[in-house]
């Protein structure tokens, strides 16, 4: 197991594609249902086999990860080799909550009313595991998938407008 078992929720939602996944592997309908009652352990690896291939799927697509915290906004952008993360954070009590989930061009604003107040952080590194694991362990801990690189490019240029 690579990743993890899909929970009972997923795998509904998934009920098309498994019953696909069952059929490439030479298993009908009325075979599962065996399978399900009489080889639990065989049924449960078929679960696991079938759960590592969506989460391969979904994560080979990923290429930023956002995770908020209140005072803290962290976007991780993955390549190849390595992984860049750019952040935000604010330095002691506000009112700015980046969990409310503000718009680049706020952020921008928020920056430019308060530059000393919002920090501005990057790091790299490479990666230690396989790419994708690192991706799925961020996720794990709360990270979530960005469709785009807006907030990423949007604090790469406050890094270069505001040493």
């Amino acid at each position: 197991m690579k990743y993890r078992i899909l929970t009972r929720e997923e795998l509904e939602e998934l009920e098309s594609e498994f019953v696909t996944f069952l059929a490439a592997n030479g298993i009908p309908a009325e075979d599962w249902v065996k399978i399900k009652e009489k080889e639990v352990e065989k049924s449960q690896k078929l679960i696991e086999v079938f759960s590592d291939m969506v989460f391969e799927k979904i994560l080979s697509t990923v290429h930023f990860l956002e995770h908020r915290q209140q005072d803290t906004i962290r976007i991780f952008r993955f390549d190849e080799e390595k992984i860049t993360m750019n952040g935000i954070h604010i330095e002691g009590k506000s009112a700015i909550d980046f969990t409310k989930n503000q718009d680049t061009n706020t952020l921008v604003q928020l920056y430019n009313l308060n530059p000393g107040k919002l920090k501005i952080f990057t790091a790299e590194k490479r990666y230690k595991e396989d790419k994708l694991q690192e991706i799925f362990k961020l996720m794990q801990s709360g990270a979530q998938i960005l469709k785009n690189d807006r907030l990423f490019q949007t604090i790469e240029q406050l890094k270069t407008s505001h040493p």
